[in-house]
């Protein structure tokens, strides 16, 4: 099992997609959000096309409103609203038990030093491999993204990008649904701050 977790092999049929609290009421406030949008829409795609189950949470959506219009999450097995920051709630916690097999989480949204990390750290503790996607998740303060991620990592989480994970979970450009990945793909991503400028 360590060595898997080491390894981050991925494949779709034992992983879930879970998308964090991507709300209208962010918008404005997060880093880059229009870069990450545009990558969550990739990945909320993906998930419809490979047919992996994508499992979605609202932060107090009462105050924060709902998941941003751009990501069509009607195809999500759940949405989930919450107070509690990660996205462990029993309404997700029932879903994960009812998935046999469910080995990996490729978890993305907002913010990354908050919600987003204490999902990755309660997935963890039940044995779950997570990939992070780093284009897909910011903070408020690019600081905060930054060390979140750092922490993460020391964590055991695998900091990862979009098009690597698509690649990773099709393995084969003969797989039946390459094409329809690669046409995701074929725009690179954004930037959204992580590198520096050269």
């Amino acid at each position: 099992m360590a060595a898997t977790r080491v390894l981050g092999n991925l494949s779709a049929e034992t992983a879930a997609f879970f998308l964090c609290d991507m709300q209208e009421r962010f918008r404005p406030a997060i880093k880059f959000f229009p870069e990450i949008l545009q990558i969550g829409q990739r990945l909320v795609e993906a998930s419809k096309i490979l047919d992996i189950p994508l499992i979605v949470t609202e932060q107090y959506p009462k105050g924060l409103g709902s998941t941003v219009a751009e990501l069509d999450v009607s195809s999500a097995k759940v949405v989930v609203p919450k107070t509690k920051f990660s996205m462990v709630v029993p309404e997700v916690e029932e879903v994960l038990k009812s998935m046999a097999g469910l080995r990996s989480v490729v978890l993305f949204g907002i913010e990354a030093h908050v919600c987003v990390q204490q999902t990755a750290l309660d997935l963890l503790a039940r044995g779950l491999e997570v990939h992070v996607i780093a284009d897909a998740t910011s903070s408020r303060s690019q600081m905060d993204r930054v060390y979140a991620f750092d922490r993460l990592r020391q964590a055991g989480a695998v900091l990862t990008t979009s098009e690597s994970t698509l690649l990773q979970l099709v393995g084969n450009k003969n797989h039946p649904k390459f094409k329809e990945i690669q046409g995701l793909i074929k725009v690179s991503a954004p930037d959204s701050g992580l590198v520096p400028k050269m």
